[in-house]
């Protein structure tokens, strides 16, 4: 589990990379595809892949971010962009906090939402799914936290992503297919410890985001 060392340089990271999102935004084109959350978007070398095909997205995860953070953090990590499309994956942490249900982790999301609509309106949304884990490929250190941030709690979450979205009428895509192995579980060649993923993972799954991103930029067109 996470020391009090561990986390103290966990919240020193989050505020390096933050304030680098702040500078970066002062000259950072507006108006584009944005994808933001914690760990799990800040890893996906979205910006990479994209340029590989002559493409421009921008990413502002933040590995560690939970709901509440990300509510805070709303400016620089979304609206200061005013994106004309948002991929968005938050929550997975506020999943692996065992007094949190799913409920207040949603509660926050829709707070989230809500802000991003006020402030942007007309921003096609796009709200992924959350990602499986695979505790058989985790070291001892990450199994406590597996347990509780198991894969049937991240279904159950994703039933409740889903809901949200269509309130929103907001789009909700799972790329999490090519990455699955079939007992459900993150496929182990694909995770670094049972819950985060390989660069090579997020390749597998890019042709699914990007073909959904193409829609998205051609339908704000």
């Amino acid at each position: 589990m996470m020391t009090e060392e561990m986390r103290l340089e966990m919240e020193r990271g989050k505020k390096r990379l933050l304030d680098k999102y702040i500078e970066l935004n002062k000259t950072a084109e507006k108006g584009g595809v944005l994808f933001a959350g914690s760990s799990l978007m800040e890893m996906f070398p979205v910006e990479k892949f994209a340029a590989e095909e002559g493409l421009r997205v921008t990413n502002r995860g933040i590995g560690g971010t939970i709901t509440d953070e990300l509510l805070t953090n709303i400016g620089p990590c979304i609206l200061d962009l005013e994106p004309s499309v948002l991929f968005i994956n938050i929550g997975t942490n506020d999943l692996s906090i065992p007094e949190r249900p799913i409920s207040q982790v949603m509660e926050n999301y829709d707070r989230i939402l809500n802000r991003v609509e006020e402030a942007l309106p007309g921003v096609r949304i796009v709200m992924m799914a959350y990602y499986p884990v695979n505790p058989d490929a985790a070291p001892d250190y990450m199994k406590p936290v597996l347990q509780i941030r198991s894969n049937a709690k991240l279904l159950e979450a994703n039933k409740a992503v889903e809901a949200l979205a269509a309130k929103y009428h907001a789009r909700y895509i799972n790329v999490n297919a090519p990455i699955t192995d079939a007992e459900g579980r993150l496929r182990a060649e694909y995770t670094i410890e049972g819950m985060h993923i390989r660069e090579e993972g997020y390749r597998a799954i890019w042709p699914l985001v990007k073909e959904v991103m193409m829609e998205e930029m051609r339908a704000v067109k």
